[in-house]
């Protein structure tokens, strides 16, 4: 007999650790190799790793939920035959945001938030057609079988044992999670709020929209206002490490464009805004937020903002109390526009307002600073033809 002990692989993506999701085989069960071992995930994917070899699971390292470093031992095995197993491989990986290799066998492909919800109703994956990329079996196709099973009377009905669901965070929402406690718990945050009249703007981005087909939102128009204010208030474009004690403000303008995508809020980066018009902006904010939601952005795309702006679009309420992305010192929130009756050269008009809701790191942005970079803000954006 011999003793094969199994390490936790480098999946590919540069990270350092990762999380089990679950565990496929208890202890002291017999296992052939690249039968399912075990689901871990990173902060990007969901990564099914098959057994290296055949034999019999001794030992499991590591709970469901527990993070292990990459090379730490995962699971030992006994094998039949002498010591010396075989060379490790690469697992079979089934990622949930980014395209897979193919497995080694003919398996159904899902999320592991989808088998636990097919375990639940007493569904059979095999028996599903996935509509998502590589055939994924997705939790729309679990809804559409429910459908067509309810459309028929006779058929038996499954039951969810109760009617509350606990979720268990794991990877990428238990470490926004985490980031957003340790911002508050750490940087004393104080919220501006400012109203901004758009009415201008609104006007010459349709007027630009009209003459060249292209669909400009107000956000390519707010980063460059955002560049031309901190060019005036460089304060606010910097990060505070304040472990050493140290400020590191920087010249160029990279913003981070807050984006909702199925695995939680990604921040995608614009670098180096200063150098970009409002249609170049528009262009790489259509890049990066189409990459991000198809869990598909590089490292790089997704790290150095030095200020961040965050945005509900039509959702976006009257005032919010953004949470600072660390080591930033500022953060700008986006609210809805909306009409308003206002004084302006002695008449009552109707105009479009927004307010803009925006946070600052009060150890190192004094409130006369953060008024004043938010009246050039607001003084850029209701002068739209200097954008």
């Amino acid at each position: 007999m011999g003793r094969y002990v199994y390490k936790l692989p480098d999946i590919g993506e540069g990270i350092a650790e990762a999380e089990i999701v679950k565990w496929h085989v208890e202890p002291g069960a017999a296992i052939t190799q690249d039968q399912p071992l075990v689901d871990v995930m990173t902060d990007k994917a969901t990564v099914e790793i098959a057994a290296p070899v055949s034999g019999t699971l001794s030992e499991r390292h590591g709970k469901e939920g527990q993070k292990l470093a990459v090379g730490a031992a995962l699971a030992v095995f006994e094998t039949e035959g002498a010591a010396e197993a075989p060379q490790q491989q690469a697992p079979a990986q089934r990622q949930e945001e980014q395209r897979a290799s193919p497995p080694h066998s003919v398996k159904c492909l899902a999320a592991p938030a989808v088998r636990a919800r097919a375990r639940r109703l007493a569904l059979d994956l095999a028996t599903l057609s996935g509509s998502g990329p590589e055939g994924r079996i997705l939790h729309e196709d679990l809804d559409g079988l429910l459908t067509s099973r309810a459309s028929r009377p006779e058929a038996a009905q499954p039951k969810a044992p109760e009617d509350v669901e606990e979720i268990q965070l794991f990877g990428l929402r238990r470490r926004i999670a985490e980031r957003m406690q340790e911002s508050k718990r750490r940087i004393p945050h104080f919220t501006y709020v400012e109203e901004v009249d758009v009415e201008d703007l609104e006007r010459e981005r349709a007027r630009r929209n009209a003459g060249n087909g292209a669909h400009l939102t107000l956000l390519p128009f707010l980063i460059r206002a955002l560049v031309m204010a901190i060019a005036e208030h460089p304060e606010v474009n910097c990060h505070f490490d304040d472990e050493a004690g140290k400020i590191r403000r920087f010249r160029p303008v990279h913003v981070g464009i807050a984006t909702q995508t199925e695995r939680g809020l990604l921040v995608p980066v614009i670098h180096h805004a200063e150098r970009l018009d409002a249609e170049e902006i528009a262009a790489e904010i259509q890049r990066l937020s189409t990459a991000a939601r198809a869990g598909k952005s590089a490292r790089e795309e997704l790290t150095g903002s030095t200020i961040t702006v965050t945005s509900l679009g039509s959702l976006g309420g009257i005032a919010a109390t953004p949470i600072i992305n660390p080591p930033e010192v500022a953060i700008v929130g986006v609210n809805r526009i909306r009409e308003k009756l206002v004084l302006r050269d002695g008449e009552v008009q109707a105009r479009k307002v927004m307010n803009l809701s925006s946070s600052f790191d009060h150890r190192i942005v004094d409130g006369f600073v953060a008024a004043a970079f938010i009246a050039a803000l607001k003084q850029a954006m209701e002068a739209p033809l200097s954008l």
